[in-house]
Formats: C-alpha cells, sequence, structure tokens
C-alpha cells in the first residue's frame, strides 16, 4: 500500500503497528537536516533550526503528516557532543526510540559514496536505520549524577591541559636563558598558574561531593580504584565511559574502545605486519590507562617482574606496556563486576 505525502509516495503495510519509519538526522551547530523513509529510498525531506522550540513544533508537524505512533518511529543521528544535546532531549522525554552512532560506523556501512551536504548525510543516515535496525542499539541518557561528573571531568583535564602548557616551558629553559629573564616569565605567569590550580582544586571538591552523594558511584569507585596504578581520575573516565559498566560490559569491547585492543595486521602471503593497537580511540582514557600502566610498573611488585621479563626477552617496551594496561582493564572490571577491592591473592567464596 502507498500513501502520497505532499507530493513523495510513502509505501506502509498492511499492519500499521507494524510499519517502522526511519528518521535520519544531520545535526550541526545551527540547523538538523532530517530525512524520513519508511523503504530506505522513498525520502521526504526537512530542514529546521537547532533549538528546543523548533525541534518540538517540527516532531509535532511530523506526526500530523504521517500519523504514526512514537512506538512506529525510530530515529538516527551521528554522534556530534553537544550540539546533539536539544535533539536528544526531547526524545528523551516524548520517549522515542533513538540510536546515536559514530559517522565512521555509518560511513564505512555504506561503502564508496560521493558527495558530501548535510541533506546527503541524512538520507545516509535514514538508510543505514533501515538496513540495520535490527541491531541497533538503542540510546538512553546517563544518569544525572554521571552527566555532572562528565562535564566537571572534561572542564579539569582541559585546566591540567593549560596548566601544563604553561609551566612546563618554564621549567625546560631553567638552564638556556638568563635567570632574570626567566624569573620575569615565571613572575608573569604565576597569577594565571594560581588561579588554575585553584579552580582545579575546586572541581575536585565538586566531584568529590557528587561521589559522596551517590552509592553506586562511591562503591565503583572505590573498587575500581583499589587497583594498583589506578587513581580516582582514571576510575571516573572508566566509569563514565562505560556508564556505569552497562554501556560496555566487557573487557574486550572496553579495551577497543580504549585503544589498548591489541589487533593483528596481515593478508595472504604478502603482508606480514606486526600486531597492532587501532589509532581510533578515547584518546583521553588511552592517556590515563598509560600513565597507569607506567605507574603499576614502578609500585607494583608483581607487574613489575612481568614486564622486566617480558623486556628481558625481548619484547618491544611498548607492546609489553600495552600488555599492562590491559592488564589493569581485567582487574577493574573483575572487582567492579564482584563488588569487592583488588586482593593480589584472590581466592573465590565458597559456596
Amino acid at each position: 500500500m502507498f500513501r502520497s505525502v505532499n507530493g513523495y509516495i510513502i509505501k506502509v503495510t498492511a499492519n500499521l503497528m507494524e510499519t517502522v519509519y526511519f528518521l535520519g538526522i544531520d545535526v550541526s551547530k545551527e540547523t538538523i537536516q532530517s530525512a524520513l523513509t519508511l523503504d530506505g529510498v522513498s525520502m521526504f525531506e526537512m530542514e529546521v533550526k537547532n533549538t528546543t522550540q523548533t525541534i518540538a513544533s517540527y516532531f509535532g508537524e511530523l506526526k500530523k503528516k504521517f500519523k504514526f505512533s512514537k512506538e512506529q518511529l525510530m530515529v538516527c543521528l551521528e554522534h556530534t557532543g553537544i550540539y546533539s544535546h536539544p535533539l536528544l532531549d526531547y526524545l528523551s522525554r516524548m520517549e522515542i526510540k533513538v540510536c546515536v552512532e559514530s559517522a565512521l560506523q555509518i560511513k564505512r556501512s555504506q561503502g564508496l559514496k560521493r558527495g558530501k551536504s548535510d541533506q546527503v548525510d541524512a538520507r545516509r543516515i535514514a538508510q543505514y536505520a533501515y538496513k540495520n535496525y535490527r541491531e541497533l542499539r538503542f540510546w538512553k541518557p546517563q544518569r544525572g549524577v554521571i552527566q555532572r561528573i562528565k562535564a566537571l571531568l572534561v572542564v579539569r583535564e582541559r585546566l591540567v591541559k593549560t596548566r601544563t602548557q604553561l609551566a612546563t616551558p618554564l621549567n625546560e629553559c631553567q638552564d638556556y636563558i638568563e635567570e632574570s629573564i626567566r624569573k620575569r616569565m615565571v613572575a608573569n605567569c604565576k597569577g594565571t598558574l594560581q588561579g588554575l590550580a585553584r579552580d582545579i582544586t575546586k572541581i575536585e571538591r565538586e566531584i568529590d561531593q557528587l561521589i559522596q552523594g551517590d552509592e553506586k558511584v562511591k562503591e565503583q569507585l572505590n573498587c575500581a580504584s583499589s587497583v594498583p596504578g589506578v587513581g580516582k581520575i582514571t576510575a571516573l573516565n572508566v566509569i563514565v565511559a562505560t556508564d556505569e559498566f552497562e554501556k560496555i560490559s566487557e573487557v574486550k569491547k572496553f579495551a577497543c574502545y580504549a585503544g589498548v585492543a591489541p589487533f593483528e595486521h596481515t593478508s595472504g602471503t604478502s603482508i606480514r605486519g606486526r600486531t597492532r593497537v587501532s589509532k581510533m580511540a578515547n584518546l583521553t582514557l588511552k592517556k590515563l590507562l598509560t600513565l597507569g600502566a607506567m605507574s603499576a610498573i614502578r609500585w607494583d611488585e608483581e607487574i613489575r617482574v612481568y614486564y622486566k621479563r617480558k623486556v628481558a626477552a625481548g619484547k618491544n617496551k611498548m607492546s609489553v606496556i600495552n600488555a599492562v594496561r590491559n592488564k589493569l582493564i581485567s582487574r577493574i572490571f573483575a572487582c567492579v563486576e564482584d563488588k569487592r577491592l583488588y586482593q593480589k591473592i584472590y581466592q573465590h567464596e565458597l559456596a
């Protein structure tokens, strides 16, 4: 059965409750470009401003034109950070199914395509949802406390990075610049560095208050940070990235997400590359896990012995450090799953 809407011929099934409308949306700072389809070919397209009010009006207009229920609609969009918040907030409040996919995932699923525009991207996202909707995982908002901790961690990271960019050159130039000039440089940055330190301390206090007010986060943090080499900031970033170990609950998937999972690089008889990690990763987590691995090598006797043994056997140092990163991840997930602190010699409870 076909339906004509404003000149667009749309195919529908006999049983309307079995009909699924796929809405692909390309989000930008100013606008959202949408493409609605039932068959992956016919498209009803529209562009509206990226504001809460216009988004609500747009969905109301769609419902009037196509007369579908929220159970029949599935929205798919690319992950675009803060620009998607008004749209995701509305969809969450209206309890409309939505899938948030990476742009790379959508691009790779469709092979080589020519052309690039918001309109073209919206069509491709709609086609992607139509072809893959049975395998797609629906998005759900994080708990409020996790959203607030995430925002504070992001600001803290920026402040720490800025402080490092200011302080490091001052320390490194000590032996190369005339002392009176160096002192003047330090004096010029002193107020800024002190201000950054105060702001970082303030943010860390706010994070601590949020942790103390939520038992679930507090328990997971205690378990994760009990692993040697894993500090509070690393543990919190893991909790946020995994959405409290619900969005990502498997060690291998998280290792892949953090960019520390080794992948084979061979093909036929001509390519015999060494196993290596992917460059597509959460770089913040990768950096924190690297620092954690270095700390564990220095302070954890078991890890230190393991590292020295592998290096002595001829293993590449970076490869061994990556293995330590994976060990830390396995320990974190094991402790959180069992709701226990890390123990050097762990024995399962007898039934």
